[in-house]
Parts: structure tokens; C-alpha cells; sequence
């Protein structure tokens, strides 16, 4: 509201804000004709003019998956496109030589081959901005889809293995806002969250596009958030990282839109359905000796409304599994996981 000249202010806080908050509708949270109107990754044809981006994977402000959408639909189009990630959060734009020789080609018509230089850019987790590390594209073209599977204990702290559960288990937390994502992750146990981590690795696991969760469960009320982090532990902040450096992505939803994001389907308490989501996008390379942990819970302080505390989930493990995009698919994450094969 505030980003243009001062005199224009009054103006937007008049109209703009106004229209905002008339059809945002965070009552339902449902798609609609008002959002559709403001997403960039749907009004693509438009677009002629060849594309540097750049993002940050810890941009929880504008999230990876608003450039990520906009990445694919260039794709399809055979738009010329180039990108680059960064580590950290909002903001930060490409090394000023990657800018150079990319505006040298496409706005002064310069053919000096930065079409046939590597799509992707990516900063990897200790090494400067200024130093990203190539690859052919992103997502990376080695990355497969591998799911794990929660097996039980998740007040504590359970198991994430690469089997279902062979019998029934169902596992409750009690929503509660007042609790942050944080410090449920370090917790050694709580009410208010389920804690699923695999082994220590063995080797590092490079994560390269956008996981998926599908889960089977119930509320005790009509409505419910529903939140899910993916996690590197032991939970670490070291000096001068971005504040939950251990976070490797997170993701929500709303059981009520498990049909349609344009339709609001009330959940009759007790009663469980199937919801699946993506997570957001990222490209992260969890060292050896980490375990990678699915935490899920219900109210995100930073991201989601806030209900009254009290709301309980429960789920049925053996309907809840995560897909995970990893470079080298199955083998190169049962490698990192050797001791989970032994």
C-alpha cells in the first residue's frame, strides 16, 4: 500500500486496501475469481521476453512455489529461462556477471551463448551468495520421487521408514497455537504435534523439487488447519544463518478443500478423509549424521489462522505418506539411510 510516491498513498489505502479485504475471504480460504486474477503462473501467454529469476529457498515472505509455478508454465512455452536460488531469505538477486551476460544476450542482442550456459544456479548451504553451484535444470534431472512412511510414536519421537506400518495405528495431537513450529521440533515430546525421523544419515541426501504429503484423518471439530514441516535434525541455528535454518520446507492445507480448492467441504468430527498436498519447493542437501523428520500439526503461528486451542487430529498411519524428490531416487536415499536397510 505504502511502495509508491507518498502523495498516492491515501489513494490505495482508499481502494486497494480496501478490495483486498472485501474478497480476500480468510473466512473459507477458497480459490476464487479474485485470486485467479492475480496469479502470474496462469497469465503466461502474455509473457515474451526471455526470464532471469531468482529465489531464495528460505523466502517465506514470497514463497519458492510462486517463482516455481511461473518456472514450469516458461518450460512449456520454450521460453529462454535461466535461474537462480539462493540460501537465504527475501530478497537477493543473481551475481552481477550472471546478470550481465544473460541482459548482454537478450536486451543488446549480444550472441555471446548464455543460452547454452547451465539453466540452474544454485547457492549450496555454506558457500557465499555470489558462488552458486550449476546444474543442468531445476528440479534437478536426476531427482526421483521416494516415499517414507510414519510408523508410530510420534508424541515422542517416531520412526520415518520406507515400509507402511504393518498393523492399524492411529495418533492424535491437540491443536494449540501458542506453540511454535520451533519449538515443537525440539521438543522430545508434546501433545501438540506427531514427530516422525528416519536414522542418522549415512551419507547426504540431495532433495531437489517439491515433496508431497498424503494423509488420512479426522478432526474433532468441522474445521481444522493442517501443517507439516520437514525437518533437519538435530535442530541447529547456527551464527549468521536465517532463524529456522533447520527447517528444509514446509507446507499446509485445509482438510476442507481435500475435493476442490473452490469448495468448502466441512469435516463431520470422527469422521476421517484423505487430504493430499505438495509442500514447497526446494533444493536442499541434508549432510550425514542429520535425520530428516516429518512434523505434523495443526496451527502454524506464522502461516495460519489461529483458532481456539483444542482441536484434535487424529490419523491413520498406515493412509499418511510422504514423497520426497531425491537426486538419485531410492538408491541414493536407502544409501543414505543404510542403517534403517540392516
Amino acid at each position: 500500500m505504502h511502495s509508491r510516491e507518498p502523495e498516492g498513498r491515501d489513494f490505495c489505502n482508499a481502494t486497494v486496501r480496501q478490495e483486498l479485504l472485501d474478497n480476500l475471504d480468510r473466512v473459507t480460504g477458497n480459490w476464487s475469481d479474485f485470486w485467479a486474477q492475480r496469479d502470474y503462473a496462469i497469465q503466461l501467454d502474455s509473457l515474451r521476453a526471455a526470464v532471469l529469476m531468482a529465489h531464495a529457498w528460505n523466502d517465506w515472505n514470497v514463497m519458492p512455489e510462486h517463482s516455481v509455478r511461473v518456472i514450469e508454465g516458461l518450460k512449456e512455452r520454450g521460453t529462454p529461462l535461466q535461474m537462480y536460488f539462493h540460501q537465504g531469505g527475501h530478497g537477493g538477486a543473481p551475481p552481477q556477471e550472471m546478470m550481465n551476460r544473460w541482459f548482454t544476450r537478450y536486451l543488446l542482442g549480444v550472441e555471446n551463448g548464455v543460452e547454452n550456459d547451465p539453466r540452474a544456479w544454485i547457492v549450496r548451504e555454506d558457500d557465499p551468495r555470489d558462488q552458486p553451484t550449476p546444474y543442468p535444470d531445476y528440479p534437478h534431472p536426476d531427482a526421483r520421487p521416494v516415499s517414507l512412511f510414519p510408523l508410530g510414536g510420534g508424541s515422542g519421537v517416531g520412526a520415518l521408514g520406507l515400509e507402511p506400518p504393518t498393523e492399524p495405528v492411529a495418533e492424535s495431537l491437540v491443536d494449540d497455537v501458542s506453540v511454535s513450529g520451533a519449538e515443537l521440533a525440539q521438543a522430545e515430546a508434546s501433545p501438540h504435534r506427531l514427530l516422525y525421523v528416519t536414522p542418522e544419515l549415512a551419507g547426504e541426501v540431495h532433495l531437489s523439487g517439491t515433496a508431497q504429503l498424503t494423509a488420512r484423518l479426522a478432526s474433532s471439530k468441522p474445521r481444522a488447519n493442517l501443517s507439516v514441516w520437514l525437518v533437519a535434525l538435530p535442530w541447529t541455528e547456527p551464527e549468521g544463518r536465517a532463524p529456522n535454518f533447520s527447517v528444509i520446507t514446509r507446507g499446509w492445507a485445509d482438510p476442507t478443500n481435500h475435493r476442490s480448492l473452490t469448495e468448502t467441504d466441512p469435516m463431520v468430527p470422527g469422521e476421517f478423509r484423505t487430504v493430499s498436498f505438495t509442500l514447497q519447493p526446494t533444493d536442499q542437501v541434508i549432510p550425514a549424521g542429520r535425520q530428516i523428520g516429518l512434523m505434523i500439526f495443526s496451527s502454524d503461528r506464522d502461516f495460519t489462522l489461529w483458532p481456539e486451542p483444542g482441536t484434535e487430529l487424529t490419523l491413520e498411519l498406515a493412509g499418511v505418506e510422504l514423497t520426497l524428490p531425491v537426486v538419485g531416487g531410492a538408491e541414493a536415499l536407502h544409501g543414505g539411510l543404510a542403517d534403517l536397510l540392516r
